[in-house]
């Protein structure tokens, strides 16, 4: 018990506290920067454990069920912003410093710095990596063509070099990797390097299905082409930036796609995991050393951004959407259209966290452990 507690919930409380610190943080900063006033920043639910109040009058606290965190600004009728308070008796210095009473501009802003937190530091990261580990990568060059593989049927030779995939530029082997694993069954058209001549070669990736380290089963496209080079390159700060802002975009990608997949029925939810498959690969990652934990750190501070900003009620996504409607119509959604789409919002949530832990007890397979129990 101790063992699950030190290598797999610790790493997990420690990883998402760090998130959700970045996340109200950017709420925090911009709400400030724009003269609301912000009466608590918390750290997890329930009952406190710990706090101080600053000279701005915030309630910094430690909360005792370490799964989220909140901003309150002065003005809100909850810690999720779902309404406003009666302000009949406000006095025009707190009209000044109340969320409700800031432009449309400034609260769209301070919903979506939240978000935009979580890109930030999951760019900052990848860079810091980047700058201080260096970059691994494979040059786009064939070593080794599997036996009855897609590239052997498309006739792809040792030391071709490959230098685009239907009209994508590829320098890296990870780069055709991306592409390949998006298309199983899908003919690519590959401009190949051969012996000082360049030639147009079709190939189909075969499909495969296999099963993660963590459980998830993936179907993918795959040539059977090896690159046994390595090389690992330091980049300077701006490129390292840059590079790490073109591969949160690129995660930002997949992760839509995969959503879309699944809404349109071609991928199967069975990928999707909560709370104890988060712990699970934090512990692992965690275990595999520091470069892992920040690369997975970062990845998973992409998707809580990017999760915050579906448009859904109760989510940042979902303020943003009302904001765009007020917008639209000049003037705000009634207050009983925007509590019946809270309701409706939370409900959507809860059913999603049950599913996905669902996923997770089937996973690890809970109801034949309490059956062995009973038996």
């Amino acid at each position: 018990m101790i063992d699950i507690l030190s290598d797999y919930a610790l790493p997990f409380l420690v990883i998402l506290t760090v998130l959700v610190f970045v996340h109200e943080w950017g709420h925090y900063f911009i709400a400030r920067r724009n003269g609301v006033r912000v009466e608590a920043f918390a750290i997890g639910f329930g009952p406190e454990l710990v706090g101080w109040n600053a000279k701005s009058g915030t309630r910094w606290k430690i909360c005792a069920i370490p799964l989220g965190g909140y901003v309150k600004m002065f003005g809100d009728a909850d810690p999720a912003s779902a309404g406003a308070t009666d302000d009949s008796a406000f006095s025009e210095e707190e009209r000044r410093q109340s969320f409700h009473h800031k432009s449309l501009g400034a609260r769209s802003a301070i919903v979506a710095a939240g978000p935009l937190a979580n890109f930030i530091f999951a760019i900052l990261v990848l860079a810091g990596l980047y700058m201080i580990e260096g970059r691994p990568y494979a040059p786009a060059v064939v070593d080794a063509v599997l036996e009855n593989s897609a590239a052997e049927r498309a006739g792809l030779q040792i030391d071709d070099r490959i230098v685009s995939a239907d009209g994508a530029e590829i320098t890296r082997f990870s780069d055709l990797s991306r592409i390949v694993f998006d298309r199983p069954g899908e003919e690519i058209l590959l401009v190949v390097e051969r012996d000082g001549t360049t030639r147009e070669i079709r190939v189909t990736p075969d499909p495969v299905t296999e099963t993660d380290r963590f459980g998830n089963e993936l179907s993918f496209g795959r040539l059977g082409i090896q690159s046994n080079q390595m090389t690992v390159e330091k980049l300077d700060p701006l490129n390292a930036v840059f590079v790490a802002t073109a591969e949160t975009g690129s995660i930002i990608k997949q992760t839509l796609d995969a959503v879309g997949e699944m809404l349109v029925g071609v991928r199967g939810t069975e990928e999707l995991g909560g709370p104890l498959r988060i712990a699970e690969m934090s512990g692992t990652v965690a275990q595999s050393g520091i470069v892992m934990t920040l690369w997975f750190t970062a990845v998973l501070s992409i998707n809580l951004g990017l999760i915050n900003l579906f448009p859904v009620p109760i989510l940042d996504g979902g303020h943003l959407m009302f904001y765009a409607l007020e917008a639209i119509r000049g003037r705000p959604l009634g207050e009983r259209a925007q509590e019946w789409a809270a309701i409706a919002g939370l409900s959507l949530v809860v059913m999603l966290m049950l599913f996905v832990t669902w996923n997770d007890l089937m996973r690890f397979d809970i109801v034949g452990y309490l059956g062995s129990l009973v038996g």
